[in-house]
């Protein structure tokens, strides 16, 4: 279905699946809104899988990676001679991604006198090149995303309010790495799996307590911060049992009650709208529990433990 590379079975990532998989066939804009390193280069990338663009080029450009003096170059293109050192036409990005999906990461990194330019794109599919009165025409999707709360950005003048509404048009939200635990076990298997492979290392089962461990770290750095720790501790590893050898900055999980109500309000929300997609069909082939991917006693107790019922 596109998430080939998406690792996971909590609800809190169940929800986001479901929600990418309604808007990727569309050419909504959407923004990816998720702390560093929870994976959200791999939701847009799965969007654009499941498009109608995928035989077309997807073209990312981290906003946050370039020199502001550069940008405008690198999306818009520019002429010989445009400024000092432009010693050669370029093709931007947008027209590169021409027919395809233009994914912006961190577009909250975006110099403020861009963004004028960026927003004439997403209404009017045009603008100019560095050095060149010409019009240039797209068909491009944008997809964007930020760890940064664009509101407080508005707030603060550093980002334009027309312009996040214009993104705004599907946000979709993705849990960071604590508040999905029970993912943990799966995407720690996937990374020392990739990792030992890699170093030419065998390990044949993951210790008790190393688990307990990772589950336990807050990751404030998410699913990034847990394939270095993986990658580290695959190179220093001589056992066939994996243990961590370099102790993680231990700080317990503590999820704050009004956010886990709020992804708890989300997973009700997707069961709900997956049970009335099936017409209340649980078991067997094109069943909610299979859609879901879960057992059906699974599902049931889910259903009862959010209190949902049939109308």
């Amino acid at each position: 279905m596109g998430f080939g590379n998406i690792i996971g079975g909590s609800d809190a990532l169940q929800y986001v699946l479901f929600r990418v998989q309604k808007v990727a066939p569309t050419d909504a804009t959407v923004l990816i809104l998720g702390e560093t390193g929870a994976g959200k280069g791999m939701v847009a990338y799965a969007i654009h899988e499941m498009s109608a663009r995928k035989n077309k080029p997807m073209i990312t450009i981290n906003c946050a990676a370039l020199p502001a003096n550069l940008i405008e170059s690198e999306l818009f293109g520019r002429e010989r001679g445009a400024f000092t050192g432009a010693h050669a036409r370029q093709v931007g990005r947008f027209e590169v991604a021409d027919g395809g999906t233009i994914f912006l990461d961190e577009i909250g990194e975006l110099p403020l006198e861009l963004q004028a330019k960026l927003l004439r794109v997403l209404q009017d599919g045009e603008f100019e090149r560095l050095g060149s009165p010409r019009t240039v025409k797209v068909d491009v999707r944008v997809i964007a995303s930020t760890s940064r709360d664009l509101k407080a950005e508005m707030r603060g003048g550093r980002f334009r309010e027309d312009l996040y509404y214009r993104l705004n048009v599907f946000p979709v939200s993705l849990p960071p790495l604590r508040m999905r635990v029970s993912d943990i076990p799966g995407l720690a298997q996937h990374f020392i799996d990739k990792y030992a492979q890699k170093f030419g290392r065998r390990f044949e089962t993951i210790s008790k307590d190393t688990m307990k461990v990772l589950q336990a770290y807050h990751w404030p750095g998410n699913v990034r911060e847990l394939e270095h720790v993986i990658e580290r501790a695959v190179i220093t590893s001589q056992e066939l049992v994996f243990r961590l050898v370099d102790q993680l900055e231990h700080e317990s999980v503590e999820v704050e009650e009004g956010t886990l109500q709020g992804f708890e309000a989300m997973a009700r929300e997707h069961i709900l709208q997956v049970l009335k997609n099936t017409s209340w069909k649980i078991e067997g082939e094109g069943g909610a529990a299979a859609i879901l991917g879960l057992k059906p006693s699974t599902l049931r107790f889910r259903i009862k433990k959010l209190g949902i019922q049939r109308p």
